[in-house]
């Protein structure tokens, strides 16, 4: 019993470790963030900068800890996106880099299924006008595989019910042609 003794202990550190709170160029980002009655975990945090500008803070929470971007983008459960603003912009600005993300990251055919599930995010995104410093943008993905929009707090637009648009937002940041390799490798940081 003494031998599992440091074992336990050092199981316990590593966990304490990645469920710990993050801060980013002034942003908290809590340790655990729940969903569908889930539980997940930040699994890292990062900044996304455009040429020198800070353009927003982003977290990703998951149900466990990943090392990696496939495995990521292959878990079915529950997950968090939680992006706050740190320079503002207009709906369009925001709903143009979604977009431009996506294109980056998939062939015309995959762009092609996602076009109803993409227009209703995009549309939804222009309809709440401006992302302003501050504004909290979350995208979950609920257990049933549909992806649920807020923006400070509030739902907007209806929930996207296409499981597989989920994983293709997540490309964005963590596919092979990420938004910003350094937000990438810091939203895998946590796991590591």
């Amino acid at each position: 019993m003494k031998a599992l003794a440091p074992t336990l202990l050092a199981a316990a550190l590593l966990s304490a470790s990645l469920a710990q709170a993050a801060e980013v160029a002034g942003i908290g980002f809590a340790p655990q963030a729940s969903v569908d009655n889930s539980t997940l975990t930040l699994n890292g945090a990062g900044l996304r900068t455009r040429l020198t500008f800070k353009v927003y803070a982003m977290g990703l929470y998951l149900r466990n800890p990943a090392t990696g971007s496939t495995e990521i983008l292959q878990d079915a459960g529950e997950k968090r996106i939680r992006i706050v603003m740190i320079r503002d912009l207009d709906g369009k600005q925001f709903a143009d880099a979604l977009l431009d993300g996506l294109r980056r990251n998939h062939d015309e055919a995959t762009l092609a299924a996602l076009k109803p599930a993409t227009d209703a995010l995009l549309a939804a995104v222009l309809d709440s006008g401006e992302a302003k410093s501050g504004t909290e943008v979350i995208l979950d993905r609920l257990a049933n595989g549909a992806t649920r929009l807020l923006i400070n707090g509030q739902p907007r637009g209806s929930d996207i019910s296409d499981p597989a648009f989920y994983p293709a937002l997540l490309r964005i940041w963590l596919g092979e042609r990420p938004a910003d390799a350094g937000l990438k490798a810091s939203l895998l940081e946590s796991a590591r």
